[in-house]
């Protein structure tokens, strides 16, 4: 597995993605989910968004000290990269460089609409597939990744245990 700052291959995001798998994601998991990735932003001073968004309905959102409305545009755009191609906004992106070329060059999607950048990841339910996302924006694109998979790793673990 990778080092938080190293950068993931195609074949380890995979892996989080067969992974971080819910049971069921209601209103309340958002709710918990979103809380938990503000603590963790607010622990660090991190200065972004988070998003999640289940079924076309935003579930969640939060803004904090530091984040901008830009933050509000990438996250529309991450996420709808998650919602088209059902895969992580960093892992779609990361597709496209190990073929050699770019999500902007090779999927003739407005940038402007799709960005495959990292931070939005798929809420996967069992037996239902991708239902939603949850997306943070603010720091470098790892960074963003790295703490929506942390937290994931982080809920899921708490829910298997209770």
């Amino acid at each position: 597995m990778t080092t938080p700052d190293a950068t993931p291959t195609v074949e380890e995001l995979e892996a989080q993605e067969r992974r971080l798998v819910f049971e069921h994601f209601t209103h309340d998991d958002a709710w918990a989910l979103g809380s938990l990735l503000v603590a963790t932003a607010r622990e660090r001073r991190a200065p972004v968004a988070i998003d999640i968004h289940r079924a076309g309905q935003q579930l969640f959102h939060a803004a904090l000290p530091g984040s901008a409305p830009d933050n509000d545009a990438w996250i529309a755009r991450k996420r709808r990269v998650v919602e088209r191609y059902g895969s992580a906004s960093y892992l779609v992106g990361a597709r496209h460089r190990a073929k050699g070329t770019t999500f902007e060059a090779s999927s003739r999607l407005d940038p402007d609409t799709y960005a495959a950048h990292g931070g939005s990841f798929p809420i996967t339910v069992r037996g239902a597939g991708v239902i939603g996302a949850v997306t943070v924006s603010g720091l470098p694109q790892l960074e963003d990744h790295n703490m929506v998979v942390e937290a994931l790793d982080r809920f899921l673990a708490d829910a298997q245990a209770t």
